[in-house]
Parts: C-alpha cells; sequence; structure tokens
C-alpha cells in the first residue's frame, strides 16, 4: 500500500525550492486562521509548541520539538486571518487562508526550503502533521501517528529532492 501524497514540489521564482500542501475545512476563516496562529490550537498539530508575537518582526518561540532544539523565529508577514509568513530555523513557513463558499476555507502551507534536499523529508513530515490538523478540524481523534517513512519513501519514489539528514534515524 502506498501513501497517498498531497504535497508538490515546486521552484519559486525567485529560484527557492519549496513544498506545498492545499486542504479545504468546513470552518470559516477566522476559525482557520486560529488553527495557525494560537499556540493552544497549534498544539493539536504543529511539529513544535509555537507561542507566535502576531506582528510583522515578532519572535515565535518554539519549543518540545523531539527532533528540534527550542529556539526561536520571527514573523516575517503578517495579514490577519489571511496570511501568515515566518521564519523556521532556515526555512519559511507561509499559510495562506481563502475565504469560500458556505464558511469553508482553503488553507495553503508553504515550506520554502534553506536546502532541496530536505523537500522530501519535510514534505513525509507535513503529511503527519496536516493529517492531524485535518482529524482535529473535523472534530475526530487523530488515528494515531500516520507512518512518515511511508510517506517520505513515496517521496523519494516520486523523485522529490531527498537526501537530508533525518533527525531520529541519522
Amino acid at each position: 500500500m502506498s501513501a497517498d501524497l498531497t504535497g508538490t514540489c515546486l521552484t519559486l521564482d525567485d529560484g527557492r525550492t519549496a513544498v506545498r500542501f492545499s486542504r479545504t475545512y468546513d470552518h470559516p476563516i477566522e476559525r482557520v486562521w486560529r488553527f495557525v496562529t494560537e499556540a493552544d490550537e497549534l498544539a493539536h498539530w504543529f511539529p513544535s509548541r509555537a507561542e507566535i508575537d502576531l506582528r510583522p518582526g515578532g519572535e515565535i518561540r518554539f519549543s518540545g520539538d523531539p527532533n528540534m532544539k527550542d529556539g526561536t523565529g520571527r514573523v516575517i508577514a503578517v495579514d490577519p486571518p489571511r496570511h501568515l509568513s515566518f521564519a523556521w530555523g532556515a526555512d519559511e513557513l507561509h499559510f495562506d487562508l481563502e475565504e469560500l463558499a458556505d464558511k469553508r476555507t482553503r488553507f495553503t502551507l508553504t515550506n520554502v526550503l534553506d536546502a532541496p534536499n530536505t523537500a522530501a523529508r519535510n514534505s513525509a513530515g507535513w503529511e503527519v502533521c496536516l493529517g492531524a490538523l485535518d482529524a482535529y478540524a473535523a472534530g475526530s481523534p487523530a488515528d494515531g501517528p500516520a507512518s512518515w517513512k511511508e510517506f517520505y519513501d513515496g517521496y523519494v519514489d516520486a523523485g522529490v529532492p531527498s537526501g537530508a539528514p533525518v533527525p531520529g534515524l541519522d
């Protein structure tokens, strides 16, 4: 059984590599905005606890990720409730929300990568995290951790750049 891959690896206009994921949630945009900006909401799906000073240049404190040292990042841009981008390590995360009919919201996450060879590794990680967000948004218990390795192997088999060290495995 192969993993259902939902991410896309792309090259941005400035030449940087990114991976992008999109979901549609049956919630108004203001609710989905809280999923990506409030620490207690992020705790349901984001790999680190993230406490965000929600203003351009504001500090983000990351903690509790077993694969990453506690640290800080900076808010790059914020346009409530439609856009948030911030630095996370050497990468950037961009969250874009689009209001749809019937109080639904399109959620798009773009992870701009510092190194192209992290694309498969990060894509697999986002599949697991977004699976948890999908369950949380639906009000369902998470099915338990999805198989990161199955997603990773799927992205590698699809030709997504790989080879970066994998915390906990390398």
